[in-house]
């Protein structure tokens, strides 16, 4: 399947810089895939929107404020954007991103005054390095970018230095139920941005149910596919956990209420599950774990009913999952999407992280 088929042109100002004034004020793209549809509605009439009450599954990482500045030993900046922490390591041990990376070799090290000393163990051939930190007055890799770092913005939402709009992204780029016990999120799962909580008491009250997961959300999210065949890009892995509740409702066969995922994130988790235990059942009692290596794309099938979404980069591989769900087991999804796409752009729809968002149902 070529690459091709997935790209589209999407103008620079239809890149949302800036969430809506208020989370739930956003735009909601209704498509029904059983009649072909497509609606224009407010995220805030989502309560009224679904056909049946639903059971709805959440990524509730919390983004780290990742993004740390320091000094190399030898002089000269380094930007550090911290990942996720390293397998088998201690807390202190994490693999990041650094720029200038070339300079800063293995055994070389960097540090924040009064905060941190930083020291390269390794580094792997995706780029990335481990990097070991000392921590002058906190407990914890976390606590310390609470302290002095920048939210990990994606590369298209453009922040000068001293901007006023970081002081929005600390609340913003986060859901209103980000875990704090779990601060592994390089990105935000963004199709939970958009909820407040009265959206989530209505939504409780008309009998549908949240049921919480994490996927700690890399950078991967947003390498797009170089690869000319879709079937030739080599997929990230993310780690995922599901508590045991959550999977016990995942399970459920004799529940009318509908399945869905909120975000790509969670559609990842839940697909990635759902494969895996077909093979090796789910015996086992307390939270599940594994690394989600599942790439979705036409004309794959899906156990999960509905999906919440934002509007995706060109070529990327969410692109793909949202085509294949469009149309389960067919192809036709990748030219509906295009579409789907074309007729949003015509009604000023807003895309990617802080735009507006779709539910398909």
């Amino acid at each position: 399947m070529e690459t091709a088929r997935f790209d589209y042109t999407l103008p620079k100002e239809a890149i949302a810089q800036v969430p809506a004034q208020k989370r739930d004020e956003s735009r909601l793209l209704l498509v029904h895939r059983s009649t072909g549809q497509v609606v224009d509605h407010l995220f805030k009439e989502l309560p009224d929107l679904l056909p049946r009450e639903a059971h709805l599954f959440r990524n509730t990482v919390k983004v780290m404020k990742a993004r740390i500045f320091a000094e190399r030993s030898g002089g000269g900046k380094v930007e550090c954007l911290i990942l996720n922490p390293a397998s088998e390591s201690p807390v202190t041990d994490w693999w990041c991103l650094l720029r200038p990376g070339k300079r800063l070799p293995v055994d070389s090290t960097f540090k924040l005054e009064g905060y941190f000393t930083a020291k390269v163990l390794e580094k792997n051939e995706e780029g990335m390095a481990r990097i070991h930190f000392d921590m002058d007055q906190h407990q914890s890799v976390a606590d310390l970018t609470d302290a002095i770092g920048e939210m990990p913005l994606p590369p298209y939402i453009h922040r000068g230095e001293g901007d006023r709009r970081k002081d929005v992204d600390s609340e913003r780029y986060q859901t209103i139920y980000a875990d704090p016990q779990k601060p592994f999120g390089a990105a935000a799962p963004t199709a939970g941005l958009h909820f407040t909580t009265q959206v989530i008491k209505r939504m409780i009250d008309c009998g549908n149910r949240f049921h919480d997961l994490t996927l700690h959300v890399g950078m991967g999210t947003f390498k797009p596919i170089q690869s000319e065949l879709v079937e030739a890009h080599v997929m990230h892995e993310e780690y995922y956990e599901i508590p045991q509740n959550t999977r016990t409702a995942m399970n459920n066969r004799t529940d009318n209420r509908i399945k869905m995922a909120v975000g790509t994130t969670s559609l990842r988790t839940m697909e990635d599950y759902y494969r895996h235990t077909r093979k090796n059942p789910d015996t086992g009692e307390g939270t599940y774990g594994k690394n989600a290596d599942i790439f979705v794309y036409p004309p794959d099938l899906f156990t999960t009913d509905a999906l919440l979404t934002n509007f995706h980069l060109p070529k990327s591989t969410l692109l793909c999952l949202v085509s294949a769900f469009l149309t389960p087991g067919s192809t036709d999804g990748i030219d509906w999407l295009m579409q789907i796409y074309k007729a949003a752009l015509k009604r000023n729809y807003r895309f990617y992280s802080y735009g507006d968002a779709m539910l398909i149902l």
